[in-house]
C-alpha cells in the first residue's frame, strides 16, 4: 500500500485550486482500490453561496471528489500521469446517493475500487464518508482519453 502526499497528487492530477478536492492519499492499491482525505474548510470558495446561512458541500463537489480520486487510482494503476497525449474525464455516473451533508470541518474519506478496466474506460464504486459515517456512494464510469 502507498500514500501520497499533494506534490504527488498534482502531479497526477491536472486539477488545480480551487477545483483540486483531494488533499492526501492514505492508501492505495494500484489496479483495485485508494482511500483518499479532503479536509473540508469554511475557506471553500463555494461555502460563500451554498449556503451563507448553513454552508454545505454541494453534492456534485463529493462527486467529484470521488471521481478525482478514482482518476488518481486509475493514474496510480496504469504508473502514468496526465500528459499532452491522454487525460481521464469523467464518462458516467449511475446509483448516486446522498445520505447526509458534508460541512465545513469534516474530513471527508473518499473510497473508490476499481471493478474494471477496459480498453481505457474504467468502472469504479466509490463512497464517502465522515467519521465513518456515509455521506455518498457511487459508480463511476472514466475514459482515457486525448484532450
Amino acid at each position: 500500500m502507498q500514500s501520497l502526499d499533494i506534490v504527488k497528487i498534482l502531479d497526477h492530477l491536472p486539477h488545480r485550486y480551487p477545483f483540486l478536492l483531494i488533499d492526501r492519499v492514505l492508501d492505495c492499491e494500484p489496479g483495485n482500490r485508494i482511500r483518499a482525505l479532503k479536509n473540508v474548510t469554511i475557506n471553500e470558495p463555494f461555502f460563500a453561496g451554498h449556503f451563507p446561512a448553513y454552508p454545505v458541500m454541494p453534492g456534485v463537489l463529493v462527486i467529484e471528489a470521488m471521481a478525482q480520486a478514482s482518476a488518481l487510482l486509475a493514474y496510480q494503476s496504469e504508473d502514468a500521469a496526465p500528459d499532452k497525449k491522454s487525460i481521464i474525464f469523467f464518462a458516467g455516473i449511475d446509483g448516486a446517493r446522498f445520505k447526509r451533508p458534508v460541512v465545513p470541518g469534516d474530513q471527508l474519506i473518499i473510497e473508490s475500487v476499481q471493478l474494471r478496466m477496459v480498453r481505457g474506460i474504467g468502472k469504479y464504486q466509490t463512497r464517502a464518508t465522515v467519521e465513518g459515517a456515509l455521506v455518498a456512494e457511487a459508480q463511476l464510469l472514466a475514459a482515457l482519453r486525448s484532450p
